[in-house]
């Protein structure tokens, strides 16, 4: 049986793929571009603080479309919603598709590693491209004569074992191989969710700053939604020239991802804040104590106004899932602020 064979069998079928960021991106940019990744798949596993990997095997007969393609709209989603770049390698296993991303070149691009090409495409690596493989096990591995995937991949494994040792030599043969059985595995949600704006001139206007908040507060919702997650709380965070902040958290009356909610709630938690002369330079918003949407209880209402805006909220959300965060503005949700 061929390495190729065994790779094959071992990984089936299934398309895993690892996105890495630019190493400096902030906290927050990373949640957002794994928000986009579940968008193309529901299994997600974050690797922080600038991967992630994807299952992409349901995801592939949901969008009909190949991986290589899936992965061309990841980046296309990421520097246009986000204004970041990102390397995505895809590969039938954990091992193919992170040590293709490793290859892709900065800032960004795609490279896709079928199960066929697999033994070719690992063979002329050097061996500390091998993903799992570390300077170390290179330079012990070099020493042994072994300076790249393909060589490491035709020594006997008892072999790889005695110069790695036992466990580590036994995954590196493997690996080297394209075998790794390791299925991606989803991480938990988020317990929390954060939205921000800067100004960028110092800002009195109360009217300014509640357009700002309210942009907040449906930017935030729709994340929440999309998550399928909804808060018990929201912290309201307010920067001021000179550097001094305010912060205040409030609970809602029950778990909410709904604008209005959200609104309701942020409103009152600025108005506590008695603005007056303060010079604003930047407001932040988090959503708090998430949980999962489907333990919600929804209460059956009798406003037909309320019903309506959410309503319009749904129709609002498919529209910014096809065309974009920018699609439409909060005004088509909430109305006028009051």
């Amino acid at each position: 049986m061929t390495a190729g064979t065994e790779a094959r069998r071992a990984s089936g079928v299934a398309s895993v793929m690892h996105v890495r960021c630019p190493e400096a991106v902030p906290e927050e940019v990373y949640r957002q571009v794994l928000e986009q990744l579940s968008e193309l798949s529901p299994v997600v596993q974050a690797l922080p603080p600038t991967a992630a990997l994807v299952e992409l095997k349901g995801a592939l007969r949901y969008h009909g479309t190949d991986a290589r393609r899936l992965g061309e709209v990841l980046r296309i989603r990421t520097i246009s919603r986000l204004g970041v770049d990102v390397r995505v390698g895809v590969g039938p296993t954990i091992t193919v598709a992170a040590t293709a991303s490793g290859q892709v070149a900065a800032p960004g691009g795609v490279l896709a590693v079928t199960p066929e090409q697999v033994t070719d495409w690992l063979g002329p690596l050097p061996v500390e491209a091998l993903h799992g493989i570390g300077p170390r096990q290179a330079a012990a591995l070099r020493d042994y004569g072994v300076h790249c995937v393909g060589l490491l991949a035709s020594v006997p494994p008892a072999t790889v074992q005695r110069v790695l040792g036992g466990r580590a030599g036994r995954l590196a043969a493997d690996r080297a191989r394209g075998i790794d059985p390791r299925p991606v595995a989803p991480r938990a949600l988020p317990a929390s969710a954060r939205v921000q704006r800067s100004f960028t001139q110092h800002t009195l206007d109360g009217a300014a700053v509640r357009a700002a908040l309210l942009d907040l507060v449906v930017e935030l919702g729709h994340r929440l939604r999309r998550r399928g997650q909804a808060a018990r709380g929201l912290t309201l965070t307010l920067r001021f020239a000179g550097g001094t902040s305010w912060e205040r958290t409030r609970r809602l009356p029950a778990a909410s991802a709904h604008d209005e909610d959200l609104r309701i709630t942020a409103y009152r938690l600025i108005d506590a804040a008695g603005l007056q002369r303060g010079r604003l330079t930047g407001i932040a918003l988090r959503a708090e104590d998430l949980v999962d949407a489907g333990q919600v209880a929804e209460q059956i209402s009798l406003d037909g106004a309320r019903e309506a805006r959410l309503v319009a909220e749904e129709v609002s959300d498919r529209i910014r899932d096809k065309f974009g965060p920018d699609a439409i503005g909060p005004a088509a949700l909430l109305g006028k602020a009051s």
